[in-house]
């Protein structure tokens, strides 16, 4: 892959800017080069731009090179910099399965790109060739979210790599859900595939939505381009800090996750046997789409209970469908209750 035929002249050309704690490495005793107030330490500090601590962690436990490593103010700022990066406004283009993630084409409307949506099969296994075919010179980047939201269905590793090998392009594997499956990541094939990025975060299995903390991983030379056009600080202290005692605990995040897998087991069965469900579909991630009698009655007699899940049904292929997300023994229990209702 010749990376700079995808790369945006102005980001080739683009000399970053070198804040005051990109230019020292080390330890001091007096810090004068920052114009930051002496009180109130350790908040009067900027943050670390590159987030170095929390890199080794993160690629010690994903089995990938520091150098691989972005971490973003949530996958959302890796999603946006895709854009800003590779794809010329009014001029480039991306292309997405559909339905999926919506912030794919909020940003590219945001970035003035144009979004070409593929929709999924029947069955919403992904249509590799639709996609293939709906690209062109001016195709930029590829999305693909695997499990996918709001399908809950995740595709073989084999065929995303194929896919890629194919692809003229960037191709984003977004992998928010991927601890919730049964596939498995991407990220050990990133050596063989130079134009995948794949993006994790620590919203989902991780329990820490509120921190706002994504992670991009893919060549050096990728996420060389995104530490430039990122804003230096982009992560701040809090949030470092917090990232890295909970990927400490990582063996506390495997049992919650099984525990989840057992409740999604448990809530399915539970769905399979209520009269106002027609359809289940299979679920690779921590939440259960359903097509149901009455998407939007059901919606809004659960909200008067003070259950909140999501009606999809103005989506594209999930007509008729809610999506709802495994929670505790308890608030499963607490809707499967009002479902039977219906």
């Amino acid at each position: 892959m010749d990376l700079e035929k995808l790369v945006r002249s102005n980001i080739l050309k683009l000399e970053p800017y070198s804040s005051a704690r990109s230019e020292f490495s080390g330890t001091a005793s007096v810090w004068l080069d920052a114009n930051e107030s002496p009180f109130n330490g350790p908040f009067n500090r900027y943050p670390d731009p590159l987030q170095l601590k929390l890199k080794q962690l993160i690629a010690q436990l994903k089995g990938v090179a520091v150098e691989s490593t972005f971490v973003g103010n949530g996958s959302d700022e890796c999603i946006d910099l895709m854009y800003r990066i590779f794809c010329r406004p009014g001029v480039d283009n991306v292309v997405a399965m559909s339905p999926s993630y919506g912030m794919y084409q909020v940003c590219a409307d945001v970035n003035d790109v144009e979004y070409r949506k593929v929709p999924l099969n029947d069955d919403f296994s992904i249509d590799f060739d639709g996609m293939l075919a709906a690209a062109d010179e001016n195709t930029k980047v590829m999305w693909i979210c695997s499990p996918n939201n709001p399908t809950g269905s995740a595709a073989e590793a084999e065929d995303l790599a194929k896919f890629a090998q194919r692809a003229e392009c960037i191709v984003v594997i977004d992998e928010a859900y991927i601890d919730f499956s049964s596939k498995p990541s991407m990220l050990g094939r990133l050596h063989e595939l130079p134009n995948v990025v794949v993006m994790q975060t620590l919203s989902k299995a991780w329990g820490s939505a509120g921190v706002r903390c994504g992670m991009a991983f893919a060549q050096p030379a990728i996420i060389a381009l995104m530490n430039n056009v990122k804003y230096p600080y982009n992560v701040n202290m809090l949030t470092q800090q917090f990232a890295i005692e909970r990927l400490r605990r990582h063996d506390e995040v495997a049992q919650q996750v099984k525990t989840l897998l057992a409740e999604r087991d448990w809530l399915i069965g539970q769905l399979g046997q209520t009269s106002c469900v027609k359809h289940i579909y299979p679920t690779d991630a921590n939440f259960v789409l359903v097509r149901v009698t009455d998407a939007n009655a059901i919606y809004n007699a659960l909200l008067r209970q003070g259950i909140v899940v999501r009606n999809r049904s103005r989506v594209e292929k999930c007509e008729g469908c809610l999506r709802i997300t495994v929670g505790t023994h308890d608030e499963n229990e607490t809707l499967m209750k009002h479902l039977q209702e219906f």
